[in-house]
């Protein structure tokens, strides 16, 4: 069986008071096998805000360098901090 890489990551937005938001990876999204649709692998659900809403951003994974270095992040390019 041949290991598929994941079309999309999953996240949930930590928001943090006085500081930049923190993106938490929470698992993936693989194209399903008929090729329409996805399947959505979570290791991990988000906590609900105080509204009761529970949000999960999907985005594009980046390169295993990009990750690293922007953990906090995708969308965020390069900085210091």
């Amino acid at each position: 069986m041949t290991q598929q890489k994941p079309m999309l990551r999953a996240y949930t937005v930590v928001k943090r008071e006085g500081q930049d938001d923190y993106w938490l990876p929470i698992g993936a999204a693989f194209p399903h096998q008929s090729g329409e649709g996805f399947n959505v692998i979570l290791q991990a659900l988000p906590i609900p805000t105080s509204d009761g809403q529970c949000k999960i951003v999907l985005r594009p994974p980046k390169s295993d360098e990009d990750q690293a270095s922007n953990a906090q992040d995708p969308n965020r390019s390069s900085r210091r901090r």
